[in-house]
This record gives C-alpha cells, sequence and structure tokens, in this order.
C-alpha cells in the first residue's frame, strides 16, 4: 500500500466506536499516538493540548463517578456550549437521522426514554475500552486553539487507526466537569474540552455497524475558477 492510499485507509475506516473489547493497549503504544498527534499544527506552535489518559483503576473510579451522576439525573454543567443553543436545519435534520440509526441498532423503539438514557450512560464508562483520554485547555486561550485542539484530536484518531485501533470522541465526558476534575486532579485554570475511548472495536456489539451517513462535496463546497 503507498502511503497515501495508508492515510486513504486510515481516514475512511476511522469511525466513532461505541463497543470495545477489554483487551488492554501497551502505554507505549498509547505514547506513540500521542506524540504523532503532537505533530498537529497550532497557531505560533503553541500547542494548547493537555491530555489524561486514564487506565486501569484509576479508568474504573472514573467510570464509576461519572456513571453516578448520570443515573442520579445530576444536572449537567457543561463549560462551553458544544451544540447550537436553537436547533435549525439541516443541522437538526442530521443529528436526528444519526440518532435514530443509533437507536435502532441498540433496539431502543421511538419513545424508550430508559433505554436511551442507558445508551447515553454507555458514554460514561467509554464504551468498555480499556483506556479513556481526557482532554484539557487552559481557560484564558481563545477559539484559535479550540481550532487547533481540532486538528490535534483528528490527528490522534487516524494515528489510532493506523496501529490497528479504534476510538470514539465523546463531548459527553465534558458534561460533568466537576466530576472529572476531583476525579483526576485537574486544576480549575483548565476546561474539560472532551473525552476519548481507546481500544480495539468489538465486533459483536450492535452499534458498532452504525455508518455515520456524510454530505456530498458538491453540498458544502463552492470552486472559484477562472
Amino acid at each position: 500500500m503507498t502511503e497515501s492510499n495508508a492515510v486513504d485507509a486510515a481516514i475512511t475506516s476511522r469511525r466513532s466506536v461505541r463497543g470495545f473489547r477489554p483487551d488492554p493497549v501497551p502505554t507505549a503504544t498509547i505514547r506513540d499516538l500521542l506524540a504523532l498527534a503532537g505533530r498537529a499544527p497550532s497557531g505560533s506552535n503553541i500547542q494548547p493540548w493537555k491530555v489524561h489518559v486514564v487506565t486501569g483503576a484509576a479508568l474504573a473510579r472514573l467510570t464509576d463517578a461519572l456513571s453516578a451522576a448520570h443515573e442520579s439525573d445530576t444536572p449537567e454543567a457543561r463549560e462551553y456550549e458544544y451544540y447550537p443553543v436553537t436547533w435549525r436545519e439541516p443541522y437538526l435534520g442530521r443529528r436526528r437521522a444519526l440518532g435514530w440509526q443509533l437507536y435502532g441498532l441498540a433496539g431502543i423503539a421511538k419513545g424508550d426514554t430508559a433505554g436511551a438514557k442507558r445508551q447515553m450512560g454507555r458514554n460514561f464508562t467509554f464504551f468498555g475500552a480499556p483506556v479513556g483520554l481526557v482532554f484539557t485547555i487552559d481557560r484564558d486561550l481563545e477559539q484559535g486553539s479550540w481550532l487547533d485542539y481540532g486538528m490535534f484530536l483528528q490527528t490522534l484518531m487516524l494515528a489510532a487507526r493506523g496501529r490497528g485501533l479504534d476510538t470514539c470522541p465523546q463531548a459527553a465526558i465534558a458534561s460533568y466537569p466537576g466530576v472529572v476534575r476531583g476525579q483526576l486532579g485537574i486544576p480549575e485554570s483548565e476546561m474539560v474540552v472532551c473525552g476519548m475511548a481507546l481500544g480495539f472495536a468489538d465486533p459483536e456489539e450492535p452499534a458498532n455497524r452504525l455508518r455515520a451517513e456524510r454530505e456530498p462535496v458538491e453540498s458544502y463546497a463552492v470552486f472559484h475558477e477562472g
């Protein structure tokens, strides 16, 4: 496989995996992936990303605390708005289509609020992955650094695919920043951006059959020529 084909394969095979095998990921592999991700571009090379790698007993404590908050209906305390405050088309339709695809695979019928809550709760166990990653950023950094952060996260996910690993980026982890901060000793000067599950996909997990549709280039690109 040529270098360009290998990159293409990593991009096209990347997906949000929602069920992992328990097989551990060597610490050396995680370090290699983070080093590769650290090659992502950032404005003036300020490299705004900070990563907490959570495994073993520490991961169990974190998932227990997050799951308890979710199960007790503790109000979410996200420190930034991830989604639009007011939804509109075409974004609302895309979101609904993905949600019903996922719920259908998970056997959750329309109106099954308990089932939907259960599925949402799986976020807080990192979908059974052996590695949970939590990403933070200094509060005094601006929007440009958040753009840089997105490139870092994407580079990490593609690097994982290159090693035969899968991921699921998780905005849900930022829903309980106080819980995360308390478990991992994160200072108040840092904001919880998101989490990410890392490991080997479980082929028996129904949700892993989900393939999110993408818009054609013509729907979002304008070519200015001549």
